[in-house]
């Protein structure tokens, strides 16, 4: 085997939760959308034709055909035109303004004059963040993150790239629950890191070192200014769903946070395989990470207090007591 070998490969449908094709190509779903049509086309065919004209009865049946046609074979985003439609609905039927509450909000009273609605509650999925990063999602089950690194692939072989896919596919084929796999971009902000070296800047030993400290501070500072910096975070979401009826109290509960441990563990493992730096994050990790998911660019809130330490504060130099 040489590097210049056409590597094996096997098409995937982009869509792996596609549903099946049960007749002409159609799916089931299809099928129901257009036999209802055809029947609520008929019926109306069937009930006007008496009383009017064969084209005119064909007519006041055509937009009820077209329209029937289009929520089953059309699509929009990626997704079927009766699903887009109820997604829409169900959108607009929806509260626009939501708040964090434990408990529904009450309506107002009946002589109060509310313009428009009130605020509807926010359902947030994690319950509570365990100590060792194990999110509780209630009935849902439980997740845990997982961070990991990326690898040069365009720098590789061709040779060396078959592999990678190939391990990666295994990796994939292994899996027993579902797995997310998250890129996004966020923004960077080199003003801290600036700061810090033109303040350290001053107690290096030599002038020269001094004078690289500042130009590399000042060269922080220009970059900052002059581009949009952005840097790339994958983040691999393990999960573990209960069995169905079974509760999630007790020793439930602790058996799947065990066993969504156990498979962020073998994630990372795998992925070292790979050259893949990866780890799996804990409570305050997974906070900060949820945080800006909701907040992106935002001061963070203050880590939780140690019951066991007593709370104190600090004071900077010069502040009034």
């Amino acid at each position: 085997m040489n590097d210049d070998h056409e590597p094996l490969s096997a098409r995937i449908p982009a869509d792996v939760e596609q549903p099946d094709k049960i007749m002409y190509g159609l799916t089931t779903r299809q099928l129901v959308i257009l036999g209802a049509t055809a029947m609520l086309a008929a019926s109306v065919f069937v009930g006007v034709s008496p009383l009017l004209p064969v084209a005119v009865a064909a007519g006041l049946c055509f937009p009820l055909v077209t329209a029937g046609c289009a929520m089953a074979l059309g699509r929009r985003d990626g997704m079927g035109l009766d699903r887009f439609a109820l997604a829409a609905l169900n959108h607009f039927r929806r509260r626009r303004t939501l708040v964090a509450a434990p408990e529904p909000i009450p309506q107002a009273p009946a002589w109060c004059r509310v313009r428009g609605q009130l605020p509807g509650a926010l359902r947030f999925p994690v319950r509570a963040v365990r100590e060792d990063g194990v999110m509780d999602l209630g009935s849902e089950g439980t997740a845990a993150l997982v961070r990991a690194g990326t690898i040069s692939f365009g720098l590789r072989t061709s040779a060396e790239q078959a592999a990678l896919v190939g391990f990666f596919g295994r990796w994939l084929n292994s899996l027993e629950a579902p797995v997310q796999i998250l890129i996004r971009a966020r923004p960077v902000d080199l003003s801290d890191l600036a700061a810090r070296v033109a303040d350290a800047a001053p107690e290096l030993p030599h002038p020269a070192l001094r004078r690289a400290a500042e130009d590399h501070a000042a060269y922080l500072d220009e970059l900052g200014d002059s581009r949009t910096l952005l840097v790339r975070e994958v983040l691999i979401v393990v999960r573990d769903r209960p069995a169905p009826g079974a509760g999630r109290r007790g020793r439930a509960r602790q058996a799947g946070a065990v066993v969504v441990v156990r498979r962020a563990v073998e994630a990372v493992r795998t992925l070292a395989g790979l050259g893949v730096t990866a780890e799996v994050l804990d409570a305050d990790a997974c906070v900060r990470v949820l945080s800006d998911a909701f907040s992106p660019g935002y001061q963070r809130p203050a880590p939780p207090a140690d019951l066991d330490q007593p709370v104190t504060a600090h004071i900077s130099e010069g502040a009034s007591q």
